[in-house]
């Protein structure tokens, strides 16, 4: 084995993450040549509608798992709160590495804090689970659509007059702007989304070359509480159309999971926490996926299953 193609969108923060994962693999093989094959999904292409009026799952990734599954790249490289619980067919989660901070951030020139900004002030965010939970905190704000890459995102602060921007600190320690960072929200107040913070490596099912060649960078602590998180959002059946958050993190022996299922508007919120070791991951997050359903949160569901049906008739 001397050369691996690696599937990647093309993305400033995308191609740091592939990278960042490549350098980790050549650090184990350093006589192997990775090469980037730059793949643009729907997502990349459809910039003008916020995700969750597009209504399809794996935007971000469908394009580069069926060059995945036809054998034009040998792994791919995804941001983890991309990735669809159900994986395509065929593939295999082959490592999930350390995690970076899965929080999201409130970004602005002006203020400093989220208790800071005016009321009524305008802040930029495409996330129906940002929206939901922090206008439960604040009701009083007012969000607009922003969609883009961050550089892109980061313009628009000033572009469209915004008092804010909300976004994930991941991305934006990862390409050197922490600096742009106001406020660090806590998961009290924003629990982020599911896999946020981590990177995947999906290989093809059954490759057992790539398996072993990925498995090195395989972090078993973010994995566990990333399985907890995908399994939650599995029993929820959701997806970016439902404000759906989780956050689990292992300490020691223990694996503890929050999760969070709103309406839109923020006015209804079911949240709860379970846990257990991490190596009944997936357990763990079906148990609390059904005792918020048990809590109301099958009733906040079953609005946003009867819009669907609404939308699409």
């Amino acid at each position: 084995m001397k050369k691996v193609a690696v599937g990647t969108r093309g993305s400033q923060l995308a191609l740091w993450q592939t990278r960042w994962v490549v350098a980790r693999l050549q650090e184990h093989y350093p006589d192997v040549t990775f090469e980037l094959v730059k793949i643009k999904t729907s997502g990349d292409k459809i910039l003008n509608s916020p995700l969750s009026a597009i209504g399809d799952r794996g935007l971000f990734v469908k394009e580069i798992e069926q060059a995945l599954q036809a054998g034009e790249v040998d792994l791919a490289v995804h941001s983890m709160k991309d990735v669809p619980t159900a994986l395509a067919p065929g593939l295999a989660l082959g490592a999930v590495l350390e995690r970076a901070d899965p929080r999201d951030v409130l970004v602005s020139r002006r203020y400093r804090s989220l208790a800071e900004l005016p009321e009524g002030a305008a802040v930029g965010t495409s996330s129906l689970r940002r929206v939901a939970q922090l206008s439960r905190h604040r009701p009083d704000l007012r969000f607009v659509p922003l969609r883009g890459n961050l550089d892109t995102r980061l313009r628009k602060l000033e572009t469209q007059e915004l008092a804010a921007i909300v976004l994930a600190a991941a991305g934006l320690e990862r390409l050197g702007w922490r600096e742009a960072i106001a406020e660090y929200l806590p998961p009290e107040i924003c629990l982020p989304a599911v896999g946020q913070g981590a990177i995947g490596v999906e290989i093809r099912a059954g490759d057992e070359l790539m398996a072993r060649l990925v498995g090195c960078v395989d972090h078993p602590p973010t994995r566990a509480a990333v399985t907890a998180e995908r399994a939650f959002l599995a029993r929820l059946e959701g997806g970016c159309q439902i404000p759906i958050g989780a956050l689990a993190q292992v300490e020691g022996e223990t694996l503890r999971l929050a999760g969070v299922i709103a309406s839109l508007d923020g006015s209804r919120l079911v949240r709860g926490e379970a846990s257990g070791s991490p190596a009944e991951a997936a357990a763990v997050g079906q148990r609390l996926g059904d005792h918020l359903r048990r809590q109301g949160g099958e009733e906040i569901l079953a609005q946003f299953r009867a819009k669907e049906r609404s939308d699409a008739e």
